[in-house]
């Protein structure tokens, strides 16, 4: 008997890492209509507080898709307006910026006293020797074009999602309330022998009431469960965009204020990644700390927009961010860490982008979970 049991669980074991293995692939291969997909279904959880509204108002569906295409619309044509602009003008100048950067380099070298030929004749250049500058300003163009081509393919699918999510959500509803419920529904019909032929009418009726007030109390209890998860998902989506659009809004208008080139730029690179943790803070720190330093030739004044930066993103996401999402939402940093790399191995820099909100959204639905096994791993993920 023993034996019997552990080779079922040595099957199992095997099926469920073929299982991952396949899911893996799939994702991988498929990125190109998956992406798409999941961000509409963010972007359809992003509107969720548009559509309850008008929803209440009774504005009919199809208005309320429509003007949210719209909305989509408008903000990525000033978003692409913003962003290419100062991107464009950014790949202009990189040889110049580069140039003062060689300057720089080997100025501090020559005021130290080293003579070492790498700091003497120091050329970034040289480094960075695949890099075609001159071709930049064309590739921003050709990603334009691509992202105007996801964009659609993402307002696509976003469409189908709002006209069939409550559908889906109905049917997943309704599959995982009758698995609950059936048994449960057995056990009350045994109990009370409704079906009896012997019984009192008035009596089997009383039964009757009873067997369907608690029917329906097992149905509100697993449509709460699938309510919450959807609900903090929303929650979740919602709270972590505004944080990270607030803080790319301050870093950008701080840095507009010091006349620190590209502003839009380096507000654009807090807002996305941040979205990595630890590592995406220490990209969108660096990046203006470093231009700032070659754009005004001072170490003293890089040095103050890193302090000025550090602490505006200390305050985004060490203070606000963790009051805000709660502690539940928090993530171990080894689980940040693997998810960030697995990610980033199926879908790329997108894949990095996306890897904490998924992996948050996962946490989210196993702690929901009445699953012992599926609640020990959400432990696993959490920090607390």
């Amino acid at each position: 008997m023993t034996n019997t049991t552990t080779s079922n669980t040595t099957i199992k074991f095997f099926i469920s890492v073929i299982g991952l293995v396949v899911i893996v692939f799939i994702l991988k291969e498929l990125s190109h209509i998956i992406i798409p997909f999941v961000v509409a279904y963010f972007l359809f959880f992003l509107y969720a507080p548009i559509s309850n509204y008008c929803e209440k108002k009774r504005i009919p569906s199809y208005l309320t898709v429509i003007f949210e295409v719209i909305l989509t619309i408008i903000i990525a044509w000033i978003i692409s307006t913003l962003v290419i602009g100062s991107a464009i003008q950014f790949g202009n100048e990189v040889p110049e910026y580069i140039n003062k950067f060689n300057l720089i380099v080997k100025n501090t070298a020559l005021s130290f006293g080293i003579n070492d030929p790498f700091f003497k004749e120091f050329s970034l250049q040289k480094i960075l020797s695949n890099i075609d500058y001159k071709l930049l300003a064309g590739g921003i163009f050709t990603s334009t074009f691509s992202m105007v081509g996801n964009v659609l393919i993402v307002l696509f699918f976003f469409v189908f999602i709002f006209t069939g999510h409550n559908t889906v959500y109905a049917a997943f509803r309704k599959r995982f309330v009758n698995k609950k419920v059936e048994p449960e529904l057995n056990k009350l019909k045994s109990k009370y022998d409704i079906n009896s032929k012997d019984s009192n009418t008035d009596f089997s009726h009383w039964m009757g009431n009873k067997f369907n007030i608690e029917k329906n109390e097992q149905e509100e209890k697993l449509s709460n469960t699938f309510k919450a998860i959807t609900e903090q998902i929303q929650r979740y989506l919602i709270s972590k965009m505004a944080i990270n659009l607030a803080a790319g809004i301050v870093i950008t208008v701080i840095l507009s204020l010091f006349n620190v080139d590209f502003p839009i730029i380096w507000g654009l690179f807090v807002f996305l990644f941040n979205f990595i943790p630890a590592l995406g803070s220490t990209i969108a720190l660096l990046l203006p700390t470093l231009i700032t330093l070659v754009q005004f030739e001072s170490v003293g004044f890089a040095i103050l927009i890193a302090v000025i930066l550090a602490g505006i993103q200390t305050l985004f996401f060490n203070l606000i961010e963790p009051n805000v999402l709660g502690k539940k939402l928090n993530l171990n940093p080894l689980v940040i860490l693997l998810s960030v790399l697995a990610w980033a191995y199926v879908w790329g820099v997108v894949g990095m982008l996306l890897s904490v909100p998924l992996t948050a959204i996962i946490n989210i639905i196993l702690s929901n979970s009445e699953s012992k096994d599926l609640r020990f791993i959400s432990d696993l993920m959490s920090k607390q």
